[in-house]
C-alpha cells in the first residue's frame, strides 16, 4: 500500500507542476498580446493611419522606411491607377508587403492581418519581431 500513496502523491505534483506551467503561459501570451497593442491602436486611431505611403522614422528602436516602388511611378503620372507596388524597409532589410483589392496591406509577418497603409504595417511588424532580425526572403 505505501507505493499507492506514493505513487498518488508523485501525480498530484505532475499535475500541479503541468498546471502551473499551463499558466504561465498563458500569462506570457497575455502579456505579448497587451504589448501588440499599442500597434494596433495607433494603426487604427492614428493620423497617419491614412494613405500615406511615403516614410522614414524610428519606431520602438528599429528605422522603418517606406516608399512607392519606382517602376510604377510613370503609370501614376500618366494617371494610372498605382496598384500599390511599395518597398518597406525595417533596419534595411525589405519586408515583403502586398496590397489587396480592398486597399489594406498585409505582409509575410502578418499574413492573415491587414493593416490600413504601409507605415501602420512597419509597425506591426516592428512589434511582431520583437527584436529579431528580419531575414531576406529566398
Amino acid at each position: 500500500m505505501p507505493e499507492d500513496s506514493t505513487e498518488l502523491t508523485r501525480r498530484r505534483m505532475l499535475l500541479g507542476t503541468g498546471g502551473a506551467l499551463a499558466t504561465a503561459g498563458l500569462a506570457v501570451l497575455g502579456l505579448t498580446g497587451a504589448a501588440a497593442e499599442p500597434a494596433r491602436a495607433t494603426e487604427a486611431t492614428g493620423a497617419d493611419a491614412g494613405t500615406e505611403t511615403d516614410f522614414d522614422e524610428t519606431y520602438r528602436g528599429r528605422r522603418i522606411r517606406g516608399a512607392s516602388a519606382p517602376g510604377h511611378q510613370h503609370h501614376a503620372a500618366a494617371g494610372h491607377q498605382n496598384h500599390g507596388s511599395q518597398t518597406i524597409l525595417i533596419d534595411g532589410q525589405e519586408l515583403h508587403a502586398m496590397r489587396n483589392a480592398d486597399g489594406t496591406w498585409i505582409s509575410v509577418i502578418h499574413h492573415y492581418q491587414t493593416f490600413s497603409s504601409p507605415r501602420a504595417l512597419a509597425r506591426a511588424a516592428v512589434v511582431e519581431l520583437q527584436g529579431a532580425s528580419l531575414l531576406p526572403l529566398g
